[in-house]
């Protein structure tokens, strides 16, 4: 299984429109972020896009995404799926609909975002995604892996984190529930939100998500979500050695 990082920034992406911050003017690839999404090719050739970030298509483009045989939703806000149009190419090289799978208030915020793709009265041309909405009740099964939905807090929010064999996935957060740290014993690898150095309402900071992890031991751990308060070489120095800052265009090898 090969994991690939698309996007680890903010909702505002790095650099920010008009800062001007040493962060956001750095010469170090690493700081430049797109918004959050990950690319999962599993074994048996299955591919697996989290989330459909604003950037999609510049990510597709970057990083030699040809292929997408599922979308999986943490949650709709538009970070995660503005970029949901350009799955429409992938109908094209593939010749059928993509299906997507989100919780029911995802899946409900995507057809009145999107309402254009799921009204029949407006599908008499081409250029519109087909797309097939499927709401997550518990694990499933992607080829031959088996997802498990992580129940998570985004402020009062409710969304979904993922976990496919020893690697889990978990943006956008600020709490894990009590029920759902059982799911992530034995991890060979977390990822998880880490927006900045302050506290935030509905993000975890660095030191939050330092705390998740020594909870949770998994034997690798990569801060995603982060913002240009974070620039990448100077805060991996401080990070204790089990734990990265990923970025974008990283790729992980893990067995399924």
């Amino acid at each position: 299984m090969r994991i690939t990082f698309l996007g680890t920034g903010t909702s505002s992406g790095v650099p920010a429109i008009g800062c001007d911050c040493a962060t956001c003017r750095s010469n170090d690839p690493r700081d430049q972020r797109w918004r959050p999404s990950i690319y999962i090719e599993l074994v048996d050739g299955v591919a697996v896009l989290v989330d459909a970030a604003t950037d999609l298509r510049a990510q597709a483009l970057r990083f030699g995404i040809s292929r997408v045989d599922a979308v999986l939703f943490t949650h709709s806000h538009a970070d995660h799926v503005l970029g949901l149009d350009e799955v429409r190419r992938y109908n094209y090289l593939q010749g059928k609909p993509i299906p997507c799978y989100g919780d029911s208030r995802t899946l409900s915020d995507v057809r009145r975002m999107f309402a254009y793709v799921f009204d029949q009265a407006e599908q008499l041309g081409g250029g519109l995604p087909q797309l097939k909405l499927f709401t997550i009740g518990g694990p499933f099964c992607l080829g031959r892996a088996t997802f498990v939905p992580v129940p998570l807090l985004h402020g009062k929010r409710p969304i979904l984190g993922f976990r496919v064999g020893s690697f889990a996935y978990l943006t956008d957060c600020n709490a894990i529930p009590d029920t759902s740290w059982a799911l992530l014993e034995g991890l060979d690898v977390l990822v998880i939100d880490a927006l900045r150095l302050r506290p935030h309402p509905t993000h975890f900071s660095v030191d939050e998500a330092i705390a998740v992890v020594t909870q949770i031991r998994p034997s690798r751990a990569y801060f995603t979500h982060m913002s240009h308060d974070l620039p990448h070489e100077a805060t991996c120095r401080n990070l204790p050695g089990q734990i990265e800052l990923a970025y974008d265009g990283l790729s992980l090898d893990l067995p399924d």
